[in-house]
């Protein structure tokens, strides 16, 4: 967990280093610049990257099992599928980020806001295409256990973003700090292709299931893509779910009695939680390729350790984040702002976003421990109800009917982290974990001639040769 989990680490705080950076250079330029750069970068969020992020992740238990297995090829085929099908996707979003203008002219924002706003975006256009293999190769290196590469070249490919983003920004404007963006990720593409080029490939015993029959040799690739889709599908449901819930948030507080201080304080919220949500993060990767790493080699009892070990790191990691929130709440809205209002209610609302992190941490391991397992639909199910049956409701009626304002829209997110934190902790705890190594044969096959789960792990022995594991029955 530590190996793979602190160069995810660093990896998280260098994206957030990334996009505070682009934020700060908009706001020198100006309130209308900050303003159509702050409507932009949601939009792109919301509608780009929120999908391309949550559809790469659909090939993360495939890839985990498959390395696990020692099914190689499987997991070198995932991630080309996946390369192809999010350039596919970015196809219909570019046509979105085109018309952003009268898009928003028709949910009626500023006219000047939505000009900047729509150059931001024209801008980003290739940043589509550098994601949609940026994303894949992320999940790919994690799964293998090996992030330090993804690490380094995202590294140093932000420490030249800074610099790129003053001078571009200074130049031309909001579209410099779209460019500077783009260029930061096709940089980090070419580390890795420079990386990957000049480092020794190690030997790799390579294992490639033997068909069972000349038809299904033929069917395969339509099994593997359905697979595929049908795992890419409900974890870009599970990660928009969440994510949209925030933007939905920010919406709401620009209707509030005050909306220029609740959306003060919502963009200092939105920025705590955002570098609160690397731990989490961090520890949701990291189970997931552990536990899938573990149910692929047929050893359930360590994938089922390593989610003990994950969830406690979770509960400690949590604790502290309250703490943080609690006690540096003025420090850290001063670093944001000097009014007085806003750090009033940023002060107010610090301790809520503190508790939400109590159940947020948990439950975001725990979606990873799902997505491991290959069962992301269930926390996409679970993201469905637990934000926008729960925590919407309740959301608004404490903001607007019960009168609190912007702390009703926490208290909201509260009671959405809790019901979905003590949601996945039941689904964990009902897991049978030897019929999820089974499951794994399914899905990436033996990567062993002869595939056991041991009895000194609490299951029956499972014996097939590799025909038999090509022929996914069990």
């Amino acid at each position: 967990m530590k190996d793979i989990g602190l160069p995810i680490t660093v990896i998280n705080l260098v994206s957030y280093l990334k996009s505070m950076a682009s934020v700060v250079c908009m706001g020198r330029l100006g309130r209308l610049e900050l303003a159509g750069g702050a409507l932009a970068v949601g939009f792109t969020n919301v509608t780009g990257y929120s999908v391309l992020a949550g559809l790469a992740m659909g090939m993360e238990p495939i890839c985990s099992q498959a390395f696990g297995s020692g099914n190689l090829p499987l997991a070198s085929r995932a991630l080309r599928r996946t390369i192809l099908m999010l350039l596919l996707v970015s196809l219909p979003i570019a046509m979105l980020w085109i018309n952003i203008r009268p898009i928003m002219h028709v949910v009626r924002q500023d006219p000047d806001v939505a000009r900047v706003a729509a150059s931001y975006c024209r801008f980003a256009l290739p940043d589509l295409v550098a994601n949609s293999l940026l994303q894949p190769l992320r999940v790919y290196f994690r799964c293998k256990g090996t992030p330090c590469p993804i690490m380094w070249c995202m590294s140093l490919a932000v420490a030249l973003h800074v610099p790129l983003t003053i001078l571009l920004s200074s130049a031309i404007g909001v579209p410099g700090v779209a460019i500077a963006t783009c260029l930061t990720n096709f940089n980090t593409l070419l580390f890795l292709l420079a990386c990957v080029a000049f480092t020794p490939a190690a030997e790799e015993a390579v294992y490639e299931p033997i068909p069972s029959s000349p038809i299904r040799s033929a069917t395969k690739p339509l099994s593997e893509w359905a697979s595929l889709i049908r795992l890419a599908l409900p974890s870009c449901l599970a990660v928009c779910l969440e994510w949209w819930w925030y933007e939905l948030m920010t919406v709401a507080a620009g209707y509030l009695r005050n909306p220029h201080v609740s959306l003060a304080t919502a963009a200092i919220v939105i920025q705590t939680t955002s570098l609160m949500y690397t731990l989490p993060t961090t520890l949701s990767t990291s189970v997931s390729a552990r536990v899938g790493n573990e149910l692929g080699a047929g050893r359930p009892r360590r994938a089922q350790t390593a989610t003990a070990v994950a969830m406690g790191l979770a509960v400690a990691g949590s604790c502290i984040s309250l703490l943080w929130a609690t006690l540096g709440r003025e420090a850290w809205g001063r670093i944001f702002t000097g009014d007085r209002e806003v750090l009033q209610l940023t002060k107010a609302v610090l301790p809520v976003i503190g508790l939400c992190e109590l159940a947020n941490c948990p439950q975001t391991t725990g979606c990873g421990v799902l997505r491991g397992s290959a069962q992301p639909s269930v926390g996409a199910a679970i993201n469905l109800y637990a934000f926008y049956l729960v925590g919407a409701p309740v959301a608004l009626a404490l903001a607007f009917w019960m009168n609190l304002g912007f702390v009703g829209l926490c208290l909201g997110l509260l009671a959405a982290q809790v019901a979905c934190a003590l949601s996945v902790v039941h689904v964990i705890r009902s897991m049978d974990w030897e019929r999820e190594a089974l499951k794994a044969v399914n899905l990436v096959g033996s990567g062993s001639q002869r595939f056991t789960i041991d009895e000194d792990e609490g299951a029956v022995a499972l014996l097939k040769d590799k025909q038999a594991a090509a022929g996914l029955k069990v």
